[in-house]
């Protein structure tokens, strides 16, 4: 058998060297899956946040002090949370022009710290995350 047969007709060692073509890809294929999940776990929260301080602030008489309810609602809910950083928030509470009876609390939430935008891999979401939440006061 010739030395050349020997080295295009072996199969030692085939699947080391498609591990070492395949597992970098799929390294970051799963850490891109982690990153993305991180993000729209902070995305789901402050959605979550945004709808509780909403039912926070309904206590409050005027506008400032619903948005002081909410604002304090947020501080105190906050400290808890692993990737979201009460810091980096905006939080505004604005009765509804349109609807006297309604009023909407709206975060924004500068998420440029999560992980997901140290990686360079596939579409990024955007950076701001933004969510409300509205709720009628007195009732239906």
């Amino acid at each position: 058998m010739s030395n050349t047969t020997r080295l295009f007709g072996s199969r030692d060692g085939a699947a080391a060297i498609e591990f070492a073509i395949i597992a970098p890809l799929f390294l970051l294929c799963l850490l891109t899956l982690i990153a993305y999940g991180i993000y729209l776990s902070a995305a789901h929260s402050i959605q979550q946040i945004a709808a509780d301080a909403a039912r926070t602030a309904i206590a409050g008489l005027s506008q400032s002090e619903r948005e002081r309810l909410a604002t304090d609602y947020i501080q105190r809910t906050t400290m808890d949370q692993a990737f979201i950083k009460p810091s980096q928030m905006t939080v505004t509470v604005k009765d509804d022009t349109s609807n006297a009876s309604q009023f909407t609390v709206r975060i924004k939430y500068d998420a440029g710290d999560l992980p997901i935008f140290n990686m360079f891999t596939f579409a990024m979401p955007s950076e701001q995350i933004e969510r409300f939440a509205t709720i009628r006061m007195g009732g239906i």
